[in-house]
């Protein structure tokens, strides 16, 4: 419930500040006074779009300031979501700067406008004539019903499973797509491994040392010259390197004992003798061991064109790389073999959910039919009352495909004459009838919708007489559920508020300012005498303004 209104520097207002009451509340005053204004600024705190343009004072913040009392209404999840403290009076304030951004605050802790905006819409429910066109969309009818069937929980389960299904059936495809494209590969990808397979790649050395091998082969006449050579300048019996220093170190070891300077000498021969002498038996083990193999040089060279080939065909660098790519293209082959296998898991994933939503929409099928005879009876006597006397209200629901909102379809249908049918209500009710109709189920709304306020704009423009004194009953009745405040040109509404507040305008030497205020019994029958005959207000009118009040 609104419980206090503080708005600073908005428009006509330099500063404002509007107690409210629980009930059925009126606001009335002359057009252009600056009604709209009030509006516009609750609109702000609730959401809506900034502009710097609604700043009276350029250089200065606008404030908008609400508190409300929000014990009774089931906040609490909001607030732990939004990690907002809660309290049971709420103070939500909006700010705009002078340089066009804006701030919102809930309980003095910053929030986005999204956040700002969910509140707002379980707070207050401004409701103006434009609201009207609200009938005629299918989501708002849905809620109608819906909100009446209490079964909006259920609506949210079916939602949920809904959206799991569908995104069940959108994998199905997205598969069904992937495994028809990838059969359309599937032999060429089969070729591949098999050509890679057939290779038997295992060492990712073995280019390296066929290389290596390679080389050998082919040069292995050049080098067995080369070898024999050397061998022959090591180990010739006449004057080989071997031979001829070993004798060095004899000759140098018999003066060793006379000169034995020598010695250290000596010892480094004998070294170099160990060396050579191992060098020459290796040269002879690998000059015995090399043999010019054809059959071995054809295959190296087979082999190494095989990997050559593999390696341009995959455009890889090595034969590590080939075996990466030949595992890889194994892989693919092996999901092919097994996407059947998802895609049964995926259909029997996507039957056990049909039946879930089945089950779900059948449930909010049933209640949203049991509560529509209850809906219908309501607004057409409440439509009697308000001067239609053969008012037809009939919600036309029927069986469609799954969608959103279920397997339902829903229609409002409405006729106003005698032994006519009613139609969808869009294309066959004048304004004033619409009009009457959202009063209607605004009213039936209020007991179960849980929104803590609403407030009515003008909506009973062109009503007069008894209608307006019964669409005054009606707010009065919602007032017993709710906080109702309507803005109103109509007396008749304007005496059944329990509270009655008046915005005038008023000129000071700088400005012309806007300003609201509660009215005492006295300056109440005094405005709504106004309202009935104008300024000054005849004797008869403030007779009949007193008159209006008792009742």
């Amino acid at each position: 419930m609104l419980q206090s209104l503080h708005i600073e520097n908005f428009a006509l207002i330099s500063q404002l500040n509007i107690n409210f009451d629980a009930g059925f509340s009126v606001i009335t005053g002359e057009t252009g006074s600056g009604k709209s204004i009030i509006l516009g600024a609750l609109a702000l705190l609730l959401g809506e779009r900034a502009d710097t343009k609604s700043l009276r004072n350029a250089d200065k913040k606008c404030v908008i300031e609400g508190t409300f009392n929000v014990a009774n209404y089931q906040l609490q999840l909001f607030f732990d979501e939004n990690d907002l403290d809660f309290e049971d009076v709420c103070i939500v304030r909006r700010e705009i700067l002078p340089n066009g951004k804006s701030r919102a605050f809930i309980n003095d802790t910053p929030v986005n406008i999204t956040a700002l905006k969910e509140l707002g819409e379980q707070l207050i429910d401004i409701h103006s004539q434009h609201k009207n066109l609200l009938l005629s969309n299918k989501n708002f009818q849905f809620n109608v019903v819906d909100t009446i069937a209490e079964s909006k929980n259920t609506l949210a389960d079916y939602q949920k499973s809904f959206a799991e299904l569908k995104k069940t059936e959108r994998e199905i495809e997205e598969l069904k797509n992937f495994i028809e494209q990838e059969n359309s590969n599937k032999d060429y990808l089969q070729f591949q491994f098999d050509q890679l397979s057939e290779a038997k790649l295992v060492d990712e050395n073995e280019q390296n040392d066929l290389e290596a091998e390679n080389q050998t082969l082919s040069h292995a006449e050049e080098i067995k010259t080369a070898l024999c050579k050397c061998e022959s300048n090591f180990s010739a019996e006449d004057n080989g390197l071997v031979l001829q220093l070993k004798d060095t170190r004899r000759t140098l070891e018999n003066i060793a004992n006379v000169f034995p300077q020598i010695n250290e000498i000596v010892e480094r021969l004998n070294s170099c003798c160990i060396e050579v002498d191992d060098i020459a038996n290796e040269l002879q083990n690998l000059n015995g061991n090399l043999e010019f193999d054809q059959d071995r040089l054809g295959f190296v060279t087979s082999r190494l064109n095989t990997i050559y080939d593999l390696e341009q065909k995959h455009r890889a660098n090595s034969v590590a790389d080939l075996i990466s790519i030949r595992n890889e293209i194994g892989k693919k082959l092996q999901n092919i073999e097994n996407f059947d296998e998802q895609l049964s898991a995926l259909e029997k994933q996507l039957t056990a959910q049909q039946n879930i939503v089945e089950k779900f929409a059948e449930k909010l099928t049933k209640l949203r039919k049991n509560t529509i005879p209850q809906i219908e009876k309501t607004i057409c006597q409440n439509l009697v009352s308000l001067g239609i006397p053969n008012a037809q209200f009939c919600v036309l629901l029927a069986t469609c495909d799954f969608n959103l909102m279920g397997k339902d379809t829903v229609e409002f249908q409405f006729s106003a004459n005698k032994n006519m049918s009613p139609l969808d209500i869009t294309k066959i009710a004048s304004g004033g009838e619409i009009a009457r109709v959202m009063l209607c189920i605004k009213s039936l709304l209020s007991t179960q919708s849980g929104i803590a306020t609403i407030i009515f704009d003008e909506i009973d423009t062109g009503v007069s007489g008894e209608i307006a004194n019964k669409m005054g009953n009606i707010m009065q009745e919602m007032g017993k559920n709710i906080q109702v405040i309507s803005i109103t040109h109509l007396p008749q509404i304007a005496s059944k508020g329990r509270m009655h507040y008046k915005v005038s305008k008023f000129d000071t030497d700088q400005a012309t300012q806007t300003k609201i205020e509660l009215l005492n019994e006295q300056e109440r029958i005094v405005e709504i005498a106004q309202m009935l005959s104008g300024n000054p207000p005849s004797e008869a009118a403030i007779s009949n303004a007193k008159e209006l009040l008792k009742k």
